[in-house]
């Protein structure tokens, strides 16, 4: 199957790195991230899997993404925002058109998925979900 946007998993490797250098010292994402991963080397090689995944089509990622940022507890809705601006940021610096546009779209829509996932988790049993993201 030919990869959902043309990149290679070197690409994919750089931009992860690069972004979570900025999330580690962003006032607002770093203390969250900082709150669970303890080994960024790890954790950089896991979402470069999970992308890997998304736009290679590999099978190296097996992960829940949507559940481990329900379970963290603190990981809000508002924050997609500044992380996908910073992932934008990233994109732009090290990936060229038409490509980081590519990515950045699945980026918002996988996003778009994970607030609306973390806004329902956090509604009461039985009442009617939020798809507004807030």
């Amino acid at each position: 199957m030919p990869p959902r946007i043309d990149l290679r998993r070197q690409d994919i490797a750089n931009v992860v790195k690069a972004f979570y250098a900025r999330v580690r010292v962003h006032p607002v994402l770093g203390p969250i991230f900082a709150a669970h991963v303890d080994d960024w080397p790890t954790h950089e090689e896991k979402i470069t899997c999970f992308w890997a995944n998304a736009i290679l089509f590999e099978r190296s990622y097996d992960g829940n993404p949507m559940q481990v940022h329900i379970q963290t507890g603190d990981v809000l809705p508002a924050h997609f925002e500044p992380w996908l601006a910073l992932f934008d940021e990233t994109l732009a610096e090290l990936i060229a058109p038409p490509q980081r546009e590519q990515w950045s779209h699945l980026a918002h829509r996988i996003g778009r998925g994970l607030s609306f996932g973390v806004t329902d988790a956090r509604c009461p049993v039985g009442s009617i979900p939020n798809l507004r993201g807030g």
